[in-house]
This record gives structure tokens, sequence and C-alpha cells, in this order.
């Protein structure tokens, strides 16, 4: 239970015997055990919590499941609720997280939030005061599902035992269908411990979208076809609609020049000659058709301007498509039917496009900014340039690693330095912004990658949100490595507060706070490194440790991040 007792429990237990007979083709359990029939009949493997009586037939469900359902339990809601969206993410699966009733529930509502933003798959099953006492202030007694229906799919009460196992399969369904998001649920507490007899849940594969109108698609290929300098974006939906070979198809075989974000980073492997990222800029300003797949276009992509350019969305559902933006086509639906009608377009095209001078013309611009990045990528600055952990870090990744960010200028530099190999190995709060994910990400990425390396890039201010979890890392055997840049300040904020006001105020913390410290006090490693010399051999003892282990490295608080955009 969450900052509270456990609530009495006199005359709140339901009868738990029956002596009917079961019909073929039923199952009869508590709410808690039908539960988690269905939550393993849509592929969860584990649920994310903090303990708390309200939930406890979930517990009992979890433990008492053929196969058990692994419990993962943590030091704050808001990791449970970080980590279920972080599973969404990575495994395309729904995450689960459970939450106690109250504040085990406002707790997870950021986390609940980013999902919402990021299109992340997750069911979030809340506790909630019994039925019988509702309405005579019994224990954290909320109205939960109004204060997250902004922030969520849908979000309402399974009112008895036998709502369980319907409500919380639709509720997964939603969460794993097009648009992807959360989805909230709470129980009484009544209900969650009286039994019911339902239909056995049936195993439930990935769904996909709804079939593109063709002649959307038609265009969307005419206009690539006429296009002399196109270029197309793919962000997170690529792969969460598991379109990521349909993409790189038409990457590769229209020799279309690339640009990627969110989760999109990797889809087009980094170093690919038609991944254009490092001549972003120039890109965008002198295309004449920009192609817009699986991301909104928000402040991350100019609102969807681009200079004189015709603008294409492409969205996996009809209601992310954009309704500010002046487009020239958009289609919605399921982005590899999408993906691959555009290629066959092209090529019944009668035009044959060939944008080889144009890709020339972008990988020259990629060469210059690779040739201008070296010198801040071993710079030997004293205090330590940012850029400097990238080009020790970036060398020592391999292709499979998964590399979440949790801050603001230090993460902003892994953006610029940081090309995934391969799809789905990117992590960050995505347009949401919310600061403290990290550490509930690595503990999924840790789960969800069993054989691959973690790396958690943590800005010393997004550590104070929830760096008491490494002792969940610890507790679970979960090693990971976690790359600090700590300038002792809000960087994002400071250089900002600074330009408009010329002074910044509450907007420096303690200066070189010994945080791998605080990851040894809870039973991890870790170092200091001022020395940017020692950066490499700092990150190769963290890999060979096999423990959560914290490199701290001491950063130049007036190396920030070259900001094209404040988000508004």
């Amino acid at each position: 239970m969450t900052d509270a007792t456990t609530p009495e429990t006199t005359e709140i237990w339901p009868d738990l015997t029956a002596d009917t007979p079961v019909p073929e083709g039923h199952v009869r359990g508590h709410a808690g055990e039908l539960a988690v029939a269905v939550a393993q009949a849509h592929g969860v493997e584990t649920m994310f919590t903090l303990s708390g009586a309200h939930v406890f037939p979930l517990y009992d469900g979890a433990v008492k499941a053929e196969p058990a359902m692994r419990l993962l339990d943590v030091r704050h809601e808001q990791t449970a609720a970080f980590a279920a969206e972080a599973t969404g993410k990575l495994t395309r699966v729904p995450g689960l997280a459970v939450l106690t009733a109250g504040p085990g529930v406002t707790n997870g509502v950021s986390a609940i939030a980013q999902a919402q933003f990021a299109g992340s798959p997750m069911v979030v099953v809340g506790g909630r005061a019994p039925q019988n006492r509702w309405g005579s202030g019994s224990l954290q007694e909320l109205d939960q599902p109004p204060i997250v229906a902004s922030v969520s799919k849908d979000a309402r009460t399974l009112m008895t035992a036998a709502d369980v196992a319907p409500g919380l399969d639709q509720a997964f369904r939603a969460a794993g269908s097009s648009h992807r998001g959360p989805v909230f649920v709470d129980v009484p507490m009544d209900e969650l411990f009286a039994q019911a007899t339902v239909a056995a849940p049936t195993a439930v594969g990935a769904m996909r979208g709804a079939e593109p109108d063709p002649e959307a698609v038609a265009r969307v290929a005419a206009l690539l076809a006429d296009a002399s300098r196109p270029v197309l974006v793919l962000g997170t939906d690529v792969w969460a609609d598991r379109a990521e070979e349909a993409a790189l198809r038409l990457v590769e075989t229209a020799g279309v020049p690339t640009l990627t974000n969110g989760m999109g980073r990797g889809v087009v492997p980094g170093g690919h000659p038609l991944l254009v990222t490092k001549a972003r800029s120039r890109a965008l300003k002198e295309a004449d058709l920009v192609v817009v797949v699986g991301t909104p276009l928000d402040f991350r992509l100019s609102y969807g301007v681009f200079g004189d350019a015709q603008v294409v969305h492409v969205a996996d559902s009809p209601g992310q498509l954009s309704a500010h933006a002046s487009l020239a086509a958009s289609v919605a639906g399921d982005l590899t039917s999408v993906l691959d009608g555009v290629l066959a377009g092209l090529e019944r095209s009668p035009r044959k496009p060939d944008w080889t001078a144009w890709v020339d013309t972008l990988q020259d611009t990629v060469r210059a900014g690779i040739e201008r990045d070296r010198a801040l990528l071993t710079a030997e600055a004293d205090p330590i340039h940012p850029a400097r952990i990238y080009g020790e870090l970036v060398p020592r990744l391999a292709d499979d690693a998964v590399v979440i960010g949790d801050g603001g200028d230090f993460v902003s530099f892994a953006g610029k330095f940081v090309e995934p190999k391969r799809p789905g190995g990117w992590l960050d709060p995505g347009p949401y912004g919310c600061l403290g994910a990290g550490l509930g990400a690595a503990i999924a990425a840790r789960i969800a990658r069993p054989s691959s390396q973690v790396v958690l890039l943590l800005g010393d201010g997004a550590a104070g949100f929830s760096l008491m979890d490494v002792d969940t890392l610890v507790r679970h055997n979960l090693p990971v490595v976690m790359i600090m840049g700590n300038n002792s300040a809000w960087g994002l904020e400071k250089g900002p507060m600074q330009m408009l006001y010329g002074y910044d105020v509450i907007a420096d913390l303690a200066p070189r706070t010994a945080y791998d410290e605080v990851v040894k006090a809870l039973g991890g490693g870790g170092e200091t490194v001022t020395d940017p010399r020692q950066i490499g051999a700092a990150i190769d003892r963290a890999f060979a440790s096999n423990v959560p282990y914290l490199v701290n490295v001491i950063t130049d608080v007036d190396a920030a991040y070259p900001r094209a955009t404040f988000g508004i």
C-alpha cells in the first residue's frame, strides 16, 4: 500500500467458494487469476508493480499461473508505469503495470501521458476502494478513470469480477491496435477478490491496421515519382506498426534519402548511404517533397513546414493525420501496406526517378558534418565537453545495443551522434518530454533484450527523478550501464533563461555530486570521471562489471547543445 497502512478487512472479503460445475470452454477463479490469464493470452510475461493490498489478487494470480508471470517490483510507481511503457515500445506487445489505489495510480499518470503522446501500447490496472464501502470514505477512495481519461485511449472501472476478463481483453486489444496507446482500468477491491466463471482466454497475436485507400496510396506514389529532391522521414510508428522491413525496402529500392526520428531510428541502419540525418537541415530546407511516415508533424518537424516543399503525411490511423499542416496528400492505414503500395506505384510509374545527384549532394553534407563533429568527439577540453562521451561510447556499442535517453542537453547530443544499426534499439521520452523515464525503460530493456547491451544515458537532473530504482536493478539482477553527463545544472533551462533575461535562477544543482556513490550504496558500481582520456576505460569497466554501473562524467555546463527549437 502506498503511503498508508493496510485497510480494515472486516466484511469486505466475498465468499470464495463455488460448487457449480465449470462449463466446457470456461474457467473459474478469482478476478486476479482471470486478469493474469487474459494478460498472458495477449503475450504479457512481466507485471510491473509496487506492492499494494488493493491489488493482492493480481499477485496471487501471477504466482499461481502456469507458467507463472514474472513480478517485477519497483521503488516508485512511476518506474513501474515507465517500465510497462518501454516494454510496449520494445516488444510491440502491450506492457502491463499494476498500481495500487489512490496515490499508486496518480504516481503513474505521467508515464501514461508519455505513452499516449508516443503511441506506446500499455495497460495499467489500478486498485480501487471496495464497492461495498463506496462513498463512506474507505482508504484511498478515489474515482480514478476521470483523472486518467484525458491521457489514455480509454479509462474505466470494471465493476464486477465477471467484468474483469472481458474488460481486460478489450483493454489489451485497444492498447495494441492502431493508433496504439495506454488503456487504464481499475477494479473495486472486493470484486477483485471475488470469483467468476468466464470464457477461457485464447491467444491473441499482433493486430494489423486497416487497409489504406489505394487511390490515396497511388497519389503519394505519383508525387514521389514527380519529385526531384524528395526526403522520406520515418518515425516511431514505422517500428510500432511492424513496418520496418517495408520501409527499408522502399528506401533501398527507390533510392530515396531518408531521415529518422524516435523509434524509427535504426530502420535505416547507421552509416547507410541513404541515411542523411547528419544533413537534416539542408535536406528539409532544399527538398521539393517531404514524405513523413509514422510520426506527427509537431515541433520536432517544424509543424510540417519545410520551405517550399510539398508535404505528404502517412499515419497508421486517420486520427493521427495532421489537421494543421498544408498537405499535398495523406494516407492512413497499415503502414506495411502503405509503404509497399507506394513502392509498387513507383515501379509502375512511366517516369523512373533517379535521385542519385540529390543523394550525392546530401552525402557531401553528411561527410562534412562527420568531419566537423570529429573535433568535438575527440575534444580534450577541461571540463569535459559532453560530445567526447559519445566519441568514446559509440565505437563500443554493439549493433543490437539498446540505448535509452533520459535527460535534456546531454541526451540531445546523443540524438546527434548515436545512429542505431538496427530498429528497436533506441528509446527516448518522445514528444511529451518527460524526465525520469530512464530507470523504468532500463529495467524493461534488460528484461526484453537479455543478451544485448543496455545503456542508459542520464542527465544529472533527470537522475534525481528515479535513481533510487537502481535498487530495483540490483534486487532483480538486471545489469545496466548508466552514463551520466553531470554538468551540475538544468542545462536545458539555464541557457535559454540567460538568453531571455541575461541571468538565470534555480537552474543550478550541487556541483560534482557523486551520484556513482549513490549507485554503489544501493549495491551497484560506479566511478566519477573528470579526465576525457579516462572515459573509454571507465565505459569498458562498466560493461565488464555485470552489475548496474554508473559512469559519472563531469561535463562543461557552458557546452550547450546548439538547439534549433525550444519546442514551442
